[in-house]
């Protein structure tokens, strides 16, 4: 009888702590995090986060989304349509950013994109040891340059089911010199002086057209997603860079994606214009569309008419459309299956 109660003591110890791993995220309405500590870089002391909503009954599929540059998850429209949609939902907040932010560190900063493959590991090894055997992974902006490289090193053996790309970061969105002559001199000193300080703040009509209280409809944290941006340095823009080159020589990943991006850009300046509203001001849809075609053999491409860069935030028809586009592409995968 002893050893009865002594077990039982046990398991509810045991079970406790796996609850404990996950509290209450910022987000509120049922929203859980866990942070995990990760082996220190040249920084120092490194986490990355995972959110999630609360597990369906029964359902054993889920979606990963991953955010993009100076960005963090904060989207609980998106977590609410994957689940009402039948799936698990979880989103990583990846090392330097939103949730994972620690004072020892450079915002967003890294020196390979390669760095973040281990959060990416290690979110989807814990949604797989939660009971979910098929997982969709959903990535936005950089993002989107993050996720098909990371899949690229799995060299065959993808540990997912599809890729959903919301505006991919897969190429710069500047003139014929500057990516040509400046970038690549950029990214070569950056192997050498990375933390060399190459941009300072950019403009700010990118969070203006999202914010409530400026032209937007959205709220978030701006220590996390700044409005004016984080000065950019050199080792950064080379990891950018070695990403981008591996990602336009084309990729064979073996496995269907859709890519996603507005249906038109518009150049940003400093002065406010109304097609800041349905336009994506940050990168050339044109190259989305082009290089986004190589990343395999099972790739859908789509665009959205009047969203802008995040398409999951444009106004409210245009983002209805893009939760239209990801959900019928997942219906006809299921179907498929």
């Amino acid at each position: 009888m002893s050893r009865k109660i002594n077990l039982i003591i046990f398991l509810c110890f045991i079970l406790c702590e796996v609850y404990a791993q996950y509290v209450p995220d910022v987000l509120g309405d049922g929203y859980l995090r866990r942070t995990f500590q990760m082996p220190d870089d040249y920084e120092g002391k490194v986490v990355c986060t995972l959110v999630k909503k609360p597990q369906l009954d029964s359902v054993k599929q889920a979606v990963l989304y991953i955010h993009g540059y100076n960005d963090y998850f904060f989207q609980k429209q998106l977590g609410d349509s994957v689940n009402a949609h039948g799936y698990n939902f979880y989103a990583m907040d990846l090392r330097k950013y939103g949730r994972s932010i620690l004072p020892n560190q450079n915002p967003f900063f890294c020196k390979s994109l390669k760095e973040y493959f281990a959060d990416i590991d290690t979110a989807l090894a814990t949604i797989r040891s939660e009971g979910n055997e098929r997982i969709l992974l959903m990535a936005h902006s950089t993002g989107g340059l993050i996720t098909p490289y990371y899949l690229n090193s799995k060299k065959g053996e993808l540990p997912v089911d599809g890729l959903i790309l919301n505006s991919p970061f897969l190429d710069w969105n500047f003139g014929w010199f500057m990516e040509k002559v400046v970038l690549p001199t950029v990214a070569f000193v950056g192997k050498l002086f990375p933390n060399l300080t190459v941009q300072g703040q950019g403009d700010p009509n990118y969070a203006y057209s999202l914010l409530k209280q400026y032209k937007g409809e959205w709220e978030f944290d701006t220590n996390w997603k700044m409005i004016f941006g984080h000065p950019k340095k050199a080792g950064w823009i080379k990891a950018i860079q070695e990403a981008q080159q591996t990602v336009q020589k084309g990729l064979k990943l073996d496995c269907p994606i859709l890519v996603m991006s507005s249906n038109k850009s518009f150049p940003e300046t400093e002065t406010w214009h109304e097609e800041y509203m349905t336009s994506d001001i940050v990168l050339d849809v044109q190259d989305i569309q082009k290089y986004g075609e190589k990343l395999g053999d099972k790739v859908t491409r789509d665009t959205i008419p009047n969203g802008i860069h995040d398409l999951i935030l444009s106004q409210k028809p245009y983002r209805n459309d893009a939760y239209q586009t990801i959900f019928e592409w997942l219906n006809e995968l299921t179907v498929d299956k």
